[in-house]
């Protein structure tokens, strides 16, 4: 049962087509359990399909295409993985800008996998302790990060988390810090 400081709590899930299916769904479970109310932005405008670990997954409907989406009507954001969506989210300057407005405006931000990718363009990894799949250690080091083999990293409202494998951690820091976005 979801505590009162979480009601009402409104996430935004930052995909696209590629994106890491169980990197978005157990972290949206887990966030829709503790009473957030989380919904897909994406620059499609009525499915994004899933990536299943090696060949395409499930499709799933877009609460709010991301030509509609403002930040201001969230307090989090969560930015799974894949190696398709975020590669393809940091090209797009909407995408960027709507994930940096959430870092300028202090909110707390979840990213798993290869979602880091999109932090790096919003300029927000410099400075922060991080860890991701590991093929981004250079990229965040280059971003000005400073890059860490955990199953999950808490930085100035930023979370990060390396994989699928780490999903129980992740989704236990997440639901801890999107509750302080209520001061719970």
């Amino acid at each position: 049962m979801a505590s009162d400081s979480l009601n009402g709590l409104k996430v935004a899930i930052l995909i696209t087509d590629g994106f890491e299916q169980v990197e978005m769904t157990e972290p949206r479970k887990a966030l829709d359990q503790e009473g957030h109310k989380t919904s897909i932005v994406s620059p499609k405008d009525a499915q994004v399909k899933s990536w299943k670990f090696t060949e395409w997954g499930e499709q799933y409907p877009v609460d709010v295409p991301l030509s509609k989406a403002r930040a201001q009507d969230f307090d989090a954001l969560l930015l799974p993985g894949g190696v398709i969506n975020p590669d393809t989210l940091r090209t797009i300057p909407e995408a960027v800008a709507f994930a940096k407005a959430f870092f300028d405006a202090g909110k707390p931000v979840a990213a798993i996998c290869h979602g880091p990718w999109t932090v790096i363009e919003t300029g927000a990894a410099r400075g922060r302790r991080v860890t991701s799949w590991p093929s981004l250690k250079t990229d965040l080091k280059n971003a000005g990060a400073e890059w860490v083999d955990q199953e999950v990293v808490l930085d100035r409202g930023l979370i990060t988390s390396r994989k699928p494998d780490d999903i129980p951690a992740f989704n236990r820091e997440v639901t801890k810090l999107f509750a302080g976005a209520h001061g719970g």
